[in-house]
């Protein structure tokens, strides 16, 4: 009877073992279930969790764009820690445009006004890129074929030796520029602190 209990203990523990076994071996499946955005056609960036926050931001922000010729302006109150992201967009008399959400790996977006086609995934990619901590973006970009390169007034993103992204932060604005999808916005806040 023992040996029976004990034969059946060791089935359990290999079939235990052989689920794991296969769980990590389908991890990127696991893993593509994260949000993500593409920063080249091929190079797909995973998002980072909230921690990776380089400090907690809580302010109003002005945000101008350009993009394909028109220029675009909108204000945003932004709140982000190390327990996730939202995002609140306004127009220039207040009005609620939307609001935006990255939370417990989940990113949420809901707005009468932009197209269901806008992904927020790229919005928070954007972020993260500007406000995240270097060590964690470098490991991120790595394992996207994309590498970064960090300064005292920003950072800037190749692939290979082609710059796609650059980031300017001056402590009272930050300057986001996508050279490889052709747009630029603006950040105005107190990003300095």
């Amino acid at each position: 009877m023992r040996e029976k209990k004990e034969n059946i203990i060791i089935s359990f523990l290999f079939f235990g073992v052989l689920v794991c076994f296969y769980s990590c071996a389908s991890a990127s499946g696991t893993r593509e279930n994260r949000p993500y955005a593409y920063l080249t056609d091929d190079s797909r960036f995973f998002l980072l969790p909230p921690e990776e926050i380089d400090k907690p931001i809580d302010m109003a922000q002005q945000i101008s764009a350009s993009f394909d010729g028109g220029d675009y302006f909108l204000n945003a109150w932004v709140m982000a820690d190390q327990k996730g992201m939202d995002m609140i967009l306004l127009n220039e008399l207040g009005v609620n445009m939307g609001e935006l959400s990255y939370r417990d790996g989940a990113v949420s977006f809901s707005s009468l006004v932009f197209p269901n086609s806008l992904r927020p995934e790229y919005i928070i990619a954007d972020f993260q890129l500007c406000f995240y901590k270097d060590t964690a973006l470098r490991q991120a970009l790595d394992k996207c074929g994309l590498s970064l390169e960090s300064t005292m007034s920003g950072r800037r993103v190749y692939q290979k030796r082609k710059l796609i992204l650059e980031i300017e932060n001056t402590g009272r604005s930050v300057k986001f520029t996508n050279h490889l999808r052709g747009y630029t916005y603006t950040l105005e806040g107190d990003f300095g602190g």
